[in-house]
């Protein structure tokens, strides 16, 4: 009886024992990938010519959040990274846009700006690069936090904002793309010199090799059903081209606009898995010795470049994302070979969405239409002069803000909230403006709840403007003239983006109750057992985890 007692209570500590390094498992690699500007209904718009392991992989073993949205405005690159990787919005983590202006100097300011470093691989401005501008943490910096900073953390991505923002502050390095010499580089914030890696990848010359090989399409252009005839009037054409279609003399082109011209082509997404397969490679991503987790943060830019040339409804359109399932399902191979199926995790999401072409819209007999920014902006100077007697009194409307130039109402001892309120009444009044509200103020009580919170989420007083814009649907800045597409705005076709997990901790299967872009820092973090970004004010989505 003794026996059969001690026996009982060692297997039941045994058990314990294996119950407890059970839980305590970890994948070896965690990559997050972000589409640059990719739509969700991307997912399904191509599906009948996806391959069966790109993104039909994705969607069979993986998890998708069919409704996930972003929750704030404007919707632009370097929020987005940042609201992915943070959890939290501009209001809390001070990514406002892309650029913005210092409310309290009057300075521009680019998101990922920073004077005090200098670049690692390039002489340039653009290697003026970190993310001190972001104030909160990411979900890669608690990575290294809980490891006791044995973790290793990349960023990679054509665009710097790419690279830096989801890295996060702690990370070992991140590195971007330098167009004047077509090599990917760093800055002093994290590194005195690139690793010899990173110099021999350079020293293959890859943007020369994809760019003389002409941007020829996949399948024949007959195939093309979902995309309009490729010779239209919405896509944009570069110098030199007599017109906007497949295949582009790459080759031609690249003598004029110089390795610029690989960030608008499939070649841009191509050459960036190439890096991440290196890092991986010579980083030892997911080998790591201490046994922690890895976190390889990778985006691809080619896919927002692209749309803003040549629109949603183009040939190009369609066969990046041809290409991109094909790319994504030889690199879901390499990270199988390389790391082990079931050995990493993997999500896919986007900074933002994109917007129809407006031209093309209306064409088609849809309402829509372009804010003038310049004369708009050119007006409301003449009304406040003419009003107040002092020219310039609003410095910028960008980012469907209104900026004030405060040094001189101050100087001029004007009324602030008087010159706020003719500015409203005149905004008003313009074709295509549904609200206007003043940001310091609570008079958005008529704007509907959703559209409310995103603005509250947007603004940052230091980084904000005065003044918010709220355009009618399918309306954003540009003219008539403007060819391809953008983004922005509060419209579903600017916030709702994809977002599917996959391997290791991920439960497959799908939901369609409405998430948010910041519950995806927080999802990571509950998988990896980490505290969630300090500035996290999303919520797990305990329906992904396998737990």
């Amino acid at each position: 009886m003794i026996r059969k007692l001690v026996l009982l209570a060692l297997l039941s500590a045994t058990a314990g024992q294996a119950f407890t390094q059970s839980q305590a498992e970890k994948p070896k690699l965690v990559v997050g990938l972000v589409v640059d500007q990719m739509r969700w209904d991307y997912l399904y718009r191509f599906a009948e010519r996806y391959g069966n392991n790109g993104f039909k992989r994705l969607l069979r073993e993986g998890f998708s959040c069919e409704n996930t949205y972003i929750n704030y405005i404007p919707t632009y690159t370097a929020i987005g990274h940042s609201s992915i990787y943070t959890g939290s919005v501009p209001a809390i983590h001070g990514i406002t846009a892309n650029d913005w202006i210092n409310q309290r100097t009057g300075e521009d300011m680019y998101c990922t700006q920073d004077d005090d470093v200098v670049g690692v691989g390039t002489h340039e401005v653009e290697g003026k690069q970190s993310p001190r501008n972001l104030l909160v943490s990411t979900v890669t910096d608690q990575l290294k936090l809980a490891s006791n900073f044995q973790s290793k953390v990349i960023g990679i991505s054509i665009k710097d904002r790419g690279g830096i923002l989801p890295a996060g502050h702690f990370a070992d390095a991140a590195y971007w793309f330098e167009s004047k010499s077509g090599d990917f580089v760093s800055s002093t914030f994290y590194m005195e010199q690139l690793p010899q890696w990173v110099t021999d990848f350079n020293k293959k010359k890859l943007a020369d090799k994809y760019l003389k090989q002409d941007w020829k399409p996949l399948h024949k252009l007959s195939s093309y059903k979902l995309s309009i005839a490729d010779d239209n009037v919405y896509e944009g054409k570069w110098p030199g081209e007599k017109s906007p279609t497949l295949p582009r003399k790459t080759s031609e082109l690249m003598k004029d606009a110089g390795y610029e011209l690989i960030k608008t082509t499939p070649a841009g997404n191509t050459i960036t898995f190439d890096l991440a397969k290196a890092a991986i490679e010579n980083e030892k991503l997911g080998n790591n010795p201490s046994k922690a987790t890895d976190f390889l943060a990778v985006s691809l830019s080619a896919t927002d470049y692209i749309g803003h040339r040549y629109s949603l409804s183009s040939v190009e359109i369609e066969d990046v994302y041809l290409r991109l399932d094909e790319e994504l399902g030889e690199f879901f191979e390499y990270l199988d070979k390389n790391i082990g199926k079931g050995n990493y995790t993997f999500f896919l999401s986007a900074d933002h969405g994109a917007s129809y072409n407006s031209r093309y819209f209306m064409d088609q007999k849809g309402n829509g239409g372009y804010f003038y920014n310049r004369q708009v902006l050119s007006d409301l100077n003449t009304l406040l002069k003419d009003t107040y007697g002092a020219d310039k009194l609003v410095r910028s409307l960008m980012n469907y803000q209104v900026h004030l130039n405060y040094a001189k109402i101050d100087s001029l001892k004007l009324d602030v909230a008087a010159v706020k309120k003719t500015i409203i009444d005149k905004l008003k009044l313009e074709d295509g403006v549904a609200y206007v509200v003043d940001l310091s103020s609570d008079n958005a009580i008529n704007v509907p709840a959703t559209m409310r919170e995103q603005i509250i989420n947007g603004y940052n007083p230091k980084r904000s403007g005065a003044i918010q814009l709220i355009l009618e649907p399918q309306w954003y800045a540009g003219t008539p003239r403007s060819t391809g597409t953008t983004h922005g705005t509060w419209s579903g076709f600017d916030a709702h983006i994809p977002l599917v997990f996959m391997g290791w901790g991920i439960k497959p299967g799908t939901t369609n109750k409405v998430t948010h872009i910041t519950d995806i820092a927080p999802t990571i973090s509950s998988l990896l057992h980490i505290a969630a970004p300090n500035g996290n004010i999303g919520t797990p989505i305990v329906e992904v985890l396998d737990k």
